[in-house]
């Protein structure tokens, strides 16, 4: 038992190892670190707006909360000085003609529900200021004023972080492998896409970056160099009607940088496909972008996809998602270059060729009969 789980554990720790690193995950995020910035991190809060939408939920929250709790406890702070400075509090034994600035603010507590009955406007009746006093009336007005100001800040980045199109992105899917198969008579790389909502996304747009290290004839190595991957689909890579799932594919011709890769050598290839969706949410009319990668290991050679659109009896198409990522193997050309070969082969076998080392030789004819 412990020499198994030995073993498990050891081909667990060889295959993380032998993971390629990513730049782009399979849900899309960025996987960069940015060393020996020499700006202040002080620059975002130039952007303060973009910075607390960037934030993940947890720390959001955090703001959120602390932001009220903190103005509620700060002016609740203001009023008990105003209460102290105009000796109203109970502890200066005020007289019975006394009138103070705010009524019934006995102490610290008192003058903290006071401020948050001021700032979030519930008005109980209890607490009141009153018009003898005009540093309360003042400090009302501020406490008023910057209470809105917080209050349309934070609930507005909270309405804004619910709607961000990054979230309508997660509706986005796209397989988990990739396939090389003939398509049409030609080499192509497939991939599959699908959009899980009923909802359109409006001038859609995909193409393709495949980042690999690449050593310029100067001798400059360059990594991550990004050459561009141009995806079709059979209606047009612009404007697509993406209402079912599509099959998008990059035909493998002379000028792709697959070209020279065959299916003996295609683990062996140091490279990251990352395949861009841009569109516009119909809801909203927002811009969203949808990304997701593909290593050596992911691209699968002499495969295509299965069926998954059909037709019921009701007349209506259904979707099944369950072969979405299902492949199926198909016969296919181990490179591209032996299957460009081999139509210009059967092409000129088609059209005859001409010998170049046949020489026709005339022959004189004698008559060897005598008469």
């Amino acid at each position: 038992m412990f020499s198994y789980l030995r073993e498990r554990f050891t081909s667990h720790l060889r295959e993380r190892s032998r993971r390629r690193a990513r730049l782009v995950s399979k849900d899309g995020r960025c996987n960069i670190e940015f060393g020996n910035v020499e700006q202040s991190r002080f620059v975002f809060l130039i952007d303060i707006w973009t910075t607390i939408l960037d934030l993940r939920w947890r720390y959001k929250m955090t703001i959120f909360i602390s932001a009220f709790l903190g103005s509620w406890f700060l002016f609740g702070l203001l009023w008990y000085v105003v209460a102290y400075i105009h000796k109203d509090l109970p502890e200066f034994n005020p007289s019975i003609n006394h009138t103070p600035c705010v009524e019934n603010i006995n102490g610290l507590t008192s003058a903290f529900l006071f401020s948050l009955e001021t700032q979030v406007t519930i008005g109980y009746g209890f607490r009141c200021v009153t018009e003898q006093c005009a540093t309360a009336i003042f400090l009302l007005i501020f406490q008023s004023i910057l209470g809105v100001i917080i209050n349309s800040f934070m609930c507005g980045a909270i309405l804004a972080k619910i709607s961000r199109s990054k979230n309508r992105a997660k509706t986005i899917t796209f397989s988990k492998n990739a396939v090389i198969s003939k398509r049409g008579g030609k080499l192509c790389l497939l991939i599959r896409v699908a959009n899980l909502r009923k909802s359109l996304l409006i001038g859609s747009h995909i193409y393709g970056k495949l980042l690999k290290t690449t050593i310029t004839p100067e001798g400059e190595t360059i990594i991550l160099d990004q050459v561009n991957i141009e995806f079709v689909v059979d209606a047009g890579n612009e404007n697509l009607f993406f209402i079912s799932p599509l099959t998008i594919y990059h035909i493998i011709d002379k000028n792709s940088p697959f070209f020279h890769m065959a299916a003996e050598t295609l683990l062996q290839q140091d490279f990251e496909l990352v395949v861009f969706l841009d569109g516009t949410v119909e809801a909203t009319s927002a811009t969203c972008q949808v990304r997701t990668s593909y290593i050596p290991e992911e691209v699968l050679w002499g495969y295509r996809f299965a069926p998954i659109v059909s037709k019921t009896k009701e007349g209506k198409y259904r979707v099944d998602f369950q072969n979405f990522s299902k492949t199926v193997a198909v016969d296919t050309p181990h490179c591209a270059f032996c299957l460009y070969n081999e139509k210009e082969a059967k092409a000129k076998e088609k059209k005859g060729y001409d010998n170049p080392g046949f020489v026709l030789s005339e022959v004189s004819e004698t008559s060897d009969t005598k008469m």
